[in-house]
């Protein structure tokens, strides 16, 4: 056999495996779909997904059949529609197109296993042999073109998703913080996050420089860690507000007892927290929360809490305080006079009172809960009144609100150290 009259005998041959593979199309179709639901994990439990691969496979197995069959030049073939609407919907899911890619390697190598079955019965080799390698030529040169494509539309359309779904989520959320009404299947539905539930809102920002986006993605591991921290196991909803800070709400499902936020926020990244809040209102009131913890981290400046969380009954106090920062400081300055020093050692002693003040005017109580001596207590209590040069019980009130703010706005509402 010449290798002209080989290969026309090949050709022929390849036409009836693809007559065949058309009459088996349902069938093949079936074991494919099978196969490859259940290998790739990222497409188990989505059943619109799963539905739409079916239509994808059937597409792409008749496309081949109809190649190799009429001998259908591939760089002239098209992506099917069914191919690239499930490409799509990957994208949309935010799969990673790895599942993509993979499951038209794993198709091909199903089409190629399937067609050297039948070849595998041939009286003659040669030509089996020849068929073969025809199929497996083309079909790696229809996997090689498709997936180029499908990848194509897979990558428009993410970019395309996510510019809409970052549109139509700040809009929903603009409409939540400003207590708008809305329709909470379609508020979920564009959140991608439960509003039927307690949440905990968070304000997080970043004093660093960093190049990029790498404070924002700094500030998303943040809130994450602070989710698991808090033992929550649903996804939280992260969202940008410029390049350094980004709101948060921590899921807490049905529940809404006290939890602690934390995280590993250091010295160029922070947190503010709000307190759990129910349904489409509480996840408003949190992050409202949120912000004016942050802005009593802010007015602190660099004497800030890592974590400032509004649960606290002394950062409410504050919160209220840093609204007018000007007569906070002339509150602090008449209450305390120079206890209100912006030192060391006068820090000490309004810890001391005020702790001192919490626990009722007890030396022994507090000795305990600082960890001090009662004479050591005593002493700076006895100290800190000398320097504020009134008696304790002299406008009490102003006194404690002027250690609150002292505490939590200090950089803001301290004098400064004398020279």
């Amino acid at each position: 056999m010449t290798p002209d009259t080989l290969h026309e005998a090949a050709v022929a041959r390849v036409r009836t495996i693809a007559t065949a593979m058309s009459s088996e199309l349902p069938a093949l179709t079936g074991t494919l779909h099978k196969v490859l639901a259940g290998t790739i994990e990222e497409l188990q439990g989505d059943q619109l997904i799963v539905e739409l691969l079916g239509a994808s496979i059937e597409s792409n197995l008749e496309t081949v059949a109809h190649i190799l069959r009429y001998d259908v030049d591939v760089d002239e073939v098209a992506t099917p529609f069914a191919a690239e609407e499930y490409a799509r919907r990957l994208a949309q899911r935010g799969i990673a197109p790895i599942a993509l890619v993979r499951a038209y390697r794993l198709g091909q190598q199903q089409v190629v296993d399937w067609a050297f079955d039948e070849l595998a019965t041939d009286t003659d080799q040669a030509v089996a042999l020849a068929a073969g390698r025809i199929i497996v030529d083309t079909t790696f040169r229809y996997i090689d073109r498709i997936s180029e494509q499908v990848v194509t539309a897979y990558e428009s359309e993410r970019v395309r998703w996510l510019a809409n779904r970052n549109t139509v989520r700040q809009a929903m959320i603009e409409d939540l913080l400003r207590g708008d009404p809305v329709d909470l299947a379609t508020a979920e539905g564009a959140l991608s996050y439960r509003l039927r539930q307690h949440h905990i809102g968070v304000v997080l920002w970043a004093t660093s420089k960093s190049p990029g986006d790498e404070d924002l993605r700094q500030l998303e591991r943040l809130l994450q860690q602070a989710t698991a921290a808090a033992g929550c196991s649903g996804q939280p909803l992260f969202v940008p507000q410029d390049r350094s800070t980004g709101w948060g709400w921590i899921p807490l499902g049905r529940g809404h007892a006290p939890i602690t936020v934390a995280g590993d926020a250091d010295g160029e990244h922070w947190i503010g927290v709000g307190s759990p809040a129910a349904g489409a209102d509480g996840f408003r009131v949190t992050l409202l929360e949120a912000q004016r913890a942050q802005q009593v981290a802010l007015a602190a400046r660099d004497r800030a809490h890592r974590v400032t969380s509004y649960t606290d009954p002394q950062v409410r106090t504050a919160a209220m305080m840093a609204t007018d920062l000007d007569g906070t400081r002339r509150l602090v300055r008449n209450a305390l006079g120079p206890l209100a020093a912006d030192t060391e050692a006068a820090a000490r002693l309004r810890e001391t009172l005020q702790v001192f003040l919490a626990e009722k005017g007890s030396y022994l109580a507090t000795a305990e809960r600082i960890h001090l001596h009662k004479n050591t207590v005593k002493y700076r209590v006895d100290k800190a009144l000398e320097e504020r040069g009134r008696p304790l019980d002299d406008e009490r009130l102003e006194l404690e609100l002027a250690l609150v703010a002292c505490r939590w706005l200090a950089g803001s509402v301290l004098m400064p150290a004398a020279p």
